[in-house]
Formats: structure tokens, sequence, C-alpha cells
């Protein structure tokens, strides 16, 4: 059994390693790359015996990570102000799409319970691939990634009534005839289900509505008032290994109990990491967390690959693919209404509804769950199971069309609207975030104006509400930048999001308008070549300086004075600047590095001598303080 298990566990593994790397050198993803990986090793895994259903089950735990992570991000008051697009928004889409499937069952022949079940499963939409995708590609920040972050936590909201609707809709001939009812009720199950161990078994109505609010209360009060003492109690050990067990514990006990009160353990610990959001150990907690989301998500998704019959594929191909495509066109379709409702524009209504057109791994749940209930019969399940797959595979190449067809076409759309810039002033400052916000505030507060644009029309609006005057609209676009005056600008700050983005504004404006000085924000060190490449001179790495104060900070910590410590610094600093300057000759920007063969000879010949010498002149500081 353990000889089994190890090779199992290798072999879903060494797929991710392998499929993975070759899938993004492509350009298709990390999340594409799982679920073909699933795809190639589906027969070895049936070969084996392995339990794909039980793997996809214990894989699940990333998602619920995954959102444990993302609310450790957010805090409470970011959450209210997307409380009309979380509850309206989602809750259209939730009832909407339900309805339509149902209709669209029934003209087929089927009874209102099926359709009406159908269309609860369909509605659901892949928290663990968008959320992961929008990720990857920056987009979550976005007006887009931002509504379809809300209608994604309004469906696992949903969930909860879903499953207490389902039992309802049993159909008496079909239960009948089910007499492994109670086993297959198994696979949508949890060692809760199994051990008997629900907190709300027996309980009528107002008695499990009572313990759903006080288990959500217990985990408010643990991410408040017991996050900071229970870390604090293990951080004395100071064994990492037992904090990043605290971490782990912590999750799964929160997962835990929202299981036994029926609710959503993916929604219970994204409420839990909002709380801890706060915590002085929010970013211990998300450092230690991020690697086991990263392994289980990867596991889920190719255990969705490896999910799909193939067989069963083969015997109805058609079917299968009609209903995975037609499935896929009705959620766009009223994705892309409710999106215009909701003034979302442009490439954001297509990013919102080709995003959320698949259905989603709450499917697989939910199906299990009609099945054990005599709600659907098992020869549809097993079909909508197999919609279910292959629509979650598609996703990744509804992204790759979003990025490569519609995008494109909307940043150079001259119809899009963005804000009119009456008076351009000669500062323009391109992105308003963590970066960019504390350039403007600096300069403004020195007596300068400034013209700033920023893409994220919700941030923008929070901003106007505290006197700060923003610009909607894609600094990235030739014809935005001229309605901000960049004809007559004298500085360009790009401190815009996404390395690419950065690099090609730059080249742009360095090309076109020579005489602007463009002040550029650097993401790393290969970074600053790239925009030497494109002709900028003034390069700030985004963290360099303020690892430079902590540098400081630890020269001080060890004894040296403040004096003697900035010496330090500075020449260390500016033994950096020489290397880098001389780097930069010889980097090229379409080769990457470690191909660039000038470059990497040249690393090897400095390495050595530039440490030497930057040892002998930090000594000599120290002598001097001495």
């Amino acid at each position: 059994m353990t000889a089994e298990f190890m090779l199992i566990t290798f072999t879903l593994f060494l797929a991710g390693v392998l499929a993975v790397p070759i899938a993004s050198r492509l350009g298709l993803g990390s999340v594409l790359g799982y679920l073909l990986a699933g795809v190639f090793i589906s027969p070895f895994l049936h070969w084996m015996g392995a339990d794909v259903v039980a793997l996809q089950h214990f894989s699940e735990f990333g998602v619920v990570m995954m959102l444990f992570v993302v609310g450790l991000e957010m805090n409470p008051r970011s959450l209210w102000e997307m409380r009309s697009r979380i509850f309206v928004l989602g809750g259209l889409q939730v009832v909407v799409t339900t309805v339509l499937v149902m209709l669209i069952a029934m003209a087929f022949g089927l009874p209102t319970t099926v359709g009406l079940a159908i269309g609860l499963v369909f509605a659901l939409s892949s928290t663990a691939i968008v959320n992961q995708t929008l990720r990857e590609k920056g987009l979550l920040r976005s007006d887009g990634g931002q509504a379809s972050f809300s209608v994604l936590l309004m469906q696992d909201i949903a969930v909860i009534p879903m499953l207490a609707l389902i039992p309802l809709l049993a159909m008496p001939e079909l239960a009948e005839t089910l007499s492994h009812g109670s086993a297959e009720a198994g696979e949508y199950g949890s060692a809760a289900t199994k051990l008997n161990l629900s907190l709300v078994d027996g309980l009528n109505g107002w008695q499990t509505a009572l313990a759903t609010l006080a288990a959500i209360a217990a985990v408010i009060f643990i991410g408040t008032y017991l996050t900071t003492p229970v870390f604090r109690f293990v951080a004395r050990a100071r064994l990492r290994e037992l904090f990043v067990t605290a971490a782990l514990m912590m999750v799964l006990g929160i997962a835990l109990l929202m299981t036994l009160v029926g609710l959503s353990p993916a929604l219970g610990t994204f409420l839990a990491g909002v709380v801890m959001g706060g915590s002085a150990y929010r970013h211990e907690l998300e450092s230690d967390i991020d690697p086991f989301k990263g392994i289980f998500l990867g596991v889920f998704f190719i255990t969705v690959g490896a999910s799909i019959d193939f067989t069963l594929l083969g015997q109805n191909v058609g079917l299968v693919l009609g209903l995975t495509f037609g499935l896929i066109v009705l959620k766009c379709v009223v994705l892309m209404g409710l999106g215009r409702a909701f003034h979302l524009k442009g490439g954001d209504r297509w990013l919102f509804g080709l995003g959320l057109a698949q259905a989603g791994e709450f499917g697989f749940v939910l199906l299990s769950f009609t099945v054990a209930n005599a709600v659907i019969p098992k020869e549809i399940a097993d079909l909508l199971l197999l919609v279910v797959a292959l629509s979650m595979l598609l996703t990744p190449a509804l992204f790759i069309l979003y990025d490569r067809v519609i995008a494109p076409r909307y940043s150079n759309d001259d119809e899009r609207e963005a804000d009119t810039i009456e008076a351009p002033a000669e500062i323009i400052i391109a992105g308003h975030g963590r970066f960019g916000g504390i350039v403007n505030r600096g300069l403004r507060a020195a007596g300068y104006d400034t013209t700033v644009l920023d893409y994220s029309s919700e941030q923008l609006e929070m901003l106007r509400r505290f006197g700060i005057s923003v610009h909607f609209g894609d600094a990235t676009r030739p014809d935005m930048l001229h309605a901000a005056g960049i004809e007559d600008a004298k500085v360009l700050v790009v401190a815009i999001d996404g390395k690419e983005a950065i690099t090609e504004m730059t080249r742009y404006v360095r090309a076109h308008f020579p005489k602007v000085h463009v002040i550029a924000r650097a993401v790393d060190r290969n970074h600053v070549y790239d925009l030497w490449s494109v002709g900028c001179r003034d390069v700030i790495r985004e963290v360099y300086d303020s690892s430079l104060r902590m540098t400081r900070s630890a020269f001080e910590a060890l004894g040296h004075s403040r004096a003697a410590a900035d010496r330090m610094v500075a020449e260390f600093d500016a033994s950096d600047r020489e290397v880098m300057l001389d780097l930069a000759q010889l980097h090229d920007i379409n080769t990457p590095t470690f191909e660039n063969e000038a470059y990497m000879q040249r690393v090897d010949e400095m390495m050595k001598v530039w440490e030497e010498q930057l040892a002998g002149r930090v000594a000599n500081v120290t002598k001097t303080a001495e």
C-alpha cells in the first residue's frame, strides 16, 4: 500500500513538473498545463487503481487555502465596498443562470426538479481556476477581475442553500430504485458525514441558523482575538516547521468547523483570512500557506483532467461537446448582460463574461449529492460530470482568447470611454497604487500639480472621495497619453503594474517624446536592464531603497553607529550601481539572461572582484568609524 501511494504521488508530481513549464513556455498558463497533465496521466492512474474522485476531494483543500490567502490580502472595508456586487450582481447571476438552464432542460423533456437541480449545478463557476488565473495574469485588481471575484464569492455562499434545497427535489420513483444511495453520498462526503459528526443533524430550522451564526462568530473571534496569542506562543519555540504546522492547523480547523455546520469551508476560511488580515502575523501566515496552496491546487487541477471518462465521452461525444459549448455560450451571454447593467466596460466586460463561463469544482460535489438524494439519475449525472470537467478544461483557452484577441482590441479601441482631462499638468503619473500613490502625495505636498491616470474605476472613485484628482484611463494607450498632455509634459512617472506593460510604455514614450523625463518603476534587477535597453535612464527598483534601509538597520543592530551604517550602505549602493551600469551594456532584451553568453561571462569575471572590492570599502569605513 505504501509503495502504491508513493507511486501515485510521484506520478502526479512528475506530470505537473513536466507539463506546467512547457505550457507556460507556450503561453498557455500553469492551470491549463496541470489540466492537460491530468488528461495524459489518466490511463496510468486508472491502471494503478487510483481513486481519482477521492484525490479530487482531498486536493480541494487547495481551494480552501487559496480563499484564505485572498482573504488575508483584503480588509473588511474593501469587502463592504463590494457588497452590491457580491449580493446583487452575484445573486442575479446565480438566479438567472439557474432559471435559464432549468427552462432549457425542461424543453428537452426533463422533469422540473431535475432541470432545477441541473441549473443549480451549472450556475456555479470555478473559483480555483478563475482566481488562480486572474492572479497569475495580474487581472484580479481590474474592474473585470473584481466583479469576477465578487460573483465567485456569492456562488460559494449560494452552495449552502443549494445543499439544503437539493434533498427536497428527490423523485420518489428514483429513490425506490436507488438502493446504494448512502454509499454514493460518501462521494460528496466528508469524514464528518461518515462519522456523523455534524453539529446540525436533527436540529430544526431556527436551531440550525443559530448554530451557523455561532460558528461564524467563532471564526471572527478566533481571527480577531486568538490568532496573535497563539502564534506568539508558537513563535517562542523558534521552530519554523511548528509555525507552519500551526498555520495549517488553524486553516484546517476553521474549514472543519464550517463543514460541521453545513457551510462552505472555503467561505469560512475566506472570512477568517479577512479577519486575520490585520494581524501582525499576516505576512508570515501568507508565506507559510502559499506553497501548500500551490501544491494542493496543482493536484486538484490534475485530478480534474484525469476525471474525464473518455469511454463515456467517446460514446456521447456530440452530445457532451454540444452541452459544454452551449453552457459556455449561455453563461457568457448572461454574464455579459449583467456586466453591461453594472457598468463594466469593454475588455473588463469580456473578461467577466469569458472568465466565469465554465462550471465549477462544486459541480462535482453537487452532482454526487443529487445522485445520493435521488434527484438526478446516475446516467444523466455521469454525462453532466463530463460537461463540468470539459468546461473547466476549456477555461484557460478562454483566457488565452481574451489575452490575444479581445484585450488588444480594446487597448486600442477609440470608442472606450475615458475621463476628459481639461487641464493637463506637466507631471503625469501612470498608476496610482501603493507605488505611484506615494509619489503623487509627495509631489502634491510640495505644491506640484499632477495628472494621475489609472484603469481601476472603483479605486479612483474611492480616491476622489478623499479629494485626490485622478482620471480613469489606460495609461498604456497612446491616445490616453496624448489626452494627458504628454507632448508638453516634463516628467512621466511610470508606476503601473506588469513588467511588460511598464517596458512597452517606456519604450513608446522614449521613442516618440525624447524630451520627457521618464521615471520608471522596475520590478526586479533584470527589469532594470530591460528599461535601460529601451532608453530609460531613471529607473527605480520598487524594493531596492527599502532593502538598503533594512541593511542599515541590521548594521546598527550589530553595534555600528548610525553614521558608520550610513557610509557602509552608501558604499554598497555605489558599488552595486557600478556593476549594474557595466552589465546593462551587455544586456539584450530579446535574449534570456542565461542564454546571453557575453553577459554571463562578464558576471563570472566581475563577481569575485566585486565582492573583494566591496569588502575592502566596507572594512575601510569600519576602521575610519572606529
